[in-house]
């Protein structure tokens, strides 16, 4: 009989997955953990300041002129 084995794979998930939006049981059934690896890391950093920094200086660019 096989042991049983654990596998380290790297797969694309949701940033969603990790505040519980559109969480599915299913589709996580064979997940024993996951993480959020340094390049996620960055592009949330990105979606949550860098994009809305963006935009409000946009606007304050154009209500400045």
């Amino acid at each position: 009989m096989e042991k049983h084995r654990e596998y380290i794979v790297q797969a694309p998930l949701s940033l969603s997955y990790f505040i519980g939006i559109g969480f599915d049981s299913e589709d996580m059934r064979d997940v024993k953990t996951f993480y959020l690896t340094t390049k996620g890391a960055i592009m949330a950093i990105i979606f949550t300041l860098g994009i809305p920094a963006l935009l409000a200086y946009r606007i304050h660019l154009r209500k400045s002129n």
